[in-house]
Parts: structure tokens; sequence; C-alpha cells
């Protein structure tokens, strides 16, 4: 017998390197912002660690009376340099898809700016039935509360932090810096190599 829901179900995703390869449009974003202000940015490794605040990162590269002057100047780079080069990760489009076939709600919530996640989702031509941006980890946690997801899915530590604040089913997929492994050891609930193997995994879990 299928699972009984009292609520409709909403389910949660991260935006980079869950649903997005972001990580092109990153690395030209940094570039230029490296260019413009005569510092040295290693955008080569700052992709390969994305996931936390935006400050976070920049505070490896400017001191931090600059931090927040740099930080809206990189977010109007990213405008300019980021949408085109973005692709969406393998599976995407089907996972949302697949949510809203089981009547679902998809809510999309991200460490972005949340303007840019909004521009981000629109160039995939992906659809977001809530969008929350600038949260991390446990933060994440609240939106998801907030929207009733009962599933949130991500590809970093962060995100199964902020599933289990939640008291949602993390599911973690290996498209971001941790392999299976290590996001099975963070406590994630479900592990997928990519989001290809999301929607069967949601069927069988809303049958039970």
């Amino acid at each position: 017998m299928p699972a009984l829901r009292t609520a409709p179900l909403t389910v949660g995703f991260d935006l980079d390197m869950t649903l997005l390869d972001t990580r092109p449009g990153i690395h030209a974003t940094y570039r230029a912002l490296s260019a413009e202000t005569g510092t040295f940015v290693d955008a080569d490794l700052v992709v390969t660690r994305l996931g936390p605040p935006l400050l976070d990162e920049l505070r490896n590269w400017f001191p931090a009376e600059r931090l927040d002057e740099i930080a809206d100047r990189y977010r109007t780079l990213y405008r300019e340099h980021a949408f085109a080069p973005t692709v969406a990760l393998p599976g995407a489009h089907a996972a949302v898809e697949a949510v809203r076939a089981h009547g679902g709600r998809v809510a999309v919530i991200t460490g972005k700016y949340e303007p840019n996640a909004r521009l981000h989702l629109e160039h995939a031509g992906l659809h977001a039935d809530a969008l929350v941006g600038d949260l991390w980890a446990e933060t994440k946690g609240e939106a998801l509360r907030e929207h009733g997801a009962t599933v949130y899915v991500g590809d970093h530590l962060g995100d199964v932090r902020g599933a289990r604040s939640a008291g949602a089913v993390a599911v973690g997929v290996a498209t971001g810096p941790y392999d299976q492994a290590q996001l099975r050891a963070a406590g994630a609930d479900v592990v997928l190599a990519d989001l290809t193997a999301f929607p069967a995994w949601l069927a069988g879990h809303l049958a039970g």
C-alpha cells in the first residue's frame, strides 16, 4: 500500500553542482573580478570547493574591510559572465519533472545570491515553486521547514546538515566536491551517483 502523506509533497534541491554545473560561470566571474581588482584569485581552486557562502571564499583573497564591496561587484560581474556557460547537470530536468509527476512542489534552497539564482533557473529552463537564497547548512533547514519539504537533495556536506536539521530525508548526489562514501559518512540517508537515479528513488520512497 502506498505511504500516506498528510500534506502535499515538497522536495528541496540545492542549486550549484546539484541541479546546475555552475563551475565554468563561477570560474569566469572570478577571473573577471581578479582582472578588475588586480588581486590574484585562483579560480581553478575556487571551483573545487563550491558550497559555503560567497564571503567565506572572498576572505581568502581580499581584506575584511573590502568584503562587502567586493561581494557586490562579484554579484554584478556574475550576471555578465556566469549564465551562458552554465549547464544543467544530468537528470536535473527529469528530477524536477518527477516531483511534479507525483503532484509535488519544488523548492530550490541555495547559498547563492537569490536574484542570480532565479536568473540561473530561468536560463536553464528549470521552474521552482519556491526559491530561497543566501542560506548555508543549518540555515537551509529553516527554509526547508518553512516550505514543508520532506526531502532535500544536495551535493555538499552542508546540504546533508541542512536536511537533517529540518528532519527531511537527506539525499546526497556525488556531483560536487564529495564522493558517495563521504556523503554517506556525513549522514546522508540516501546517496546517488547523480540525479538520473532520482526519479526511480523518489517513486520507491513514496511507495513506502
